[in-house]
């Protein structure tokens, strides 16, 4: 795993986006700046194991290179299955696809570029969508998944993760502040923080937790729990009757 110092040297800060540089660091990335991200990953791809009904389809929309997948593939332990993984980004696509290519799983996972706003979804059981829907738009996350819903099977089930913000100033200062001291516990410096900060600014939008179940409900889910909840981060399922 490549450590990233991306942001170690003062610089100036583009907008982050899902490129070579990014994605050389993901996983180093990813783990240092997502509290319980292995967990989360785990607890998904076994749920995605007991809700896949056979003969319908997975889709990982904003898939990035494999983590889920790969663990799906795991957790599957041989049986078959159809997963779909659509991504805007060509290297993290590239990079998924080397990693299936050292192991097994090309007939089960099938790799898609493109928008996820815009792919079509159909006969699907589960759809995972993590730490994805931050960076679209907000006007467009509604039509999104509302698409997600009409797409699911009776019994089908969505996981959604992200980070989020907490409408009460002072317990959204308090989940910023223990989220920048996880960050500092795992070697990140101010100076990286900041400029992260910076990256994402405009870029990554987060919303409240009562925002993403409002839409969720507003897009006919009537099952939904919140399983898992850091400080500023958020893991739900949604289940369609």
């Amino acid at each position: 795993m490549t450590y990233d110092k991306l942001y170690s040297h003062p610089q100036p800060v583009d907008p982050f986006e899902f490129n070579e540089r990014v994605v050389a660091v993901f996983d180093d990335m990813i783990t240092r700046s997502v509290p319980l991200y292995r967990e989360s990953l785990l607890r998904q791809a076994q749920l995605a194991c007991r809700f896949y009904q056979p003969g319908s389809r997975i889709y990982d929309l904003g898939c990035s290179h494999g983590n889920f997948g790969l663990e799906l593939l795991n957790q599957m332990d041989g049986q078959p299955f159809h997963l779909e993984a659509i991504d805007s980004s060509a290297p993290m696509l590239e990079q998924y696809r080397q990693r299936l290519q050292d192991g097994c799983g090309t007939e089960c996972i099938h790799l898609v570029e493109g928008s996820i706003e815009d792919y079509p979804l159909e006969k699907a059981s589960v759809i995972v969508i993590n730490l994805t829907l931050q960076f679209l738009s907000p006007e467009v996350r509604t039509t999104l998944l509302s698409k997600v819903y009409d797409a699911l099977l009776p019994g089908g089930i969505l996981l959604l993760s992200e980070k989020v913000f907490h409408a009460d100033a002072d317990l959204d200062a308090l989940q910023q502040d223990f989220y920048y001291r996880f960050k500092k516990e795992n070697g990140y410096s101010q100076l990286e923080i900041s400029q992260k900060r910076e990256a994402l600014e405009n870029v990554l939008i987060p919303e409240t937790c009562e925002q993403h179940v409002a839409r969720l409900c507003a897009v006919g889910f009537e099952k939904i729990d919140i399983w898992l909840k850091w400080f500023n981060f958020m893991s739900l399922l949604c289940l369609k009757n």
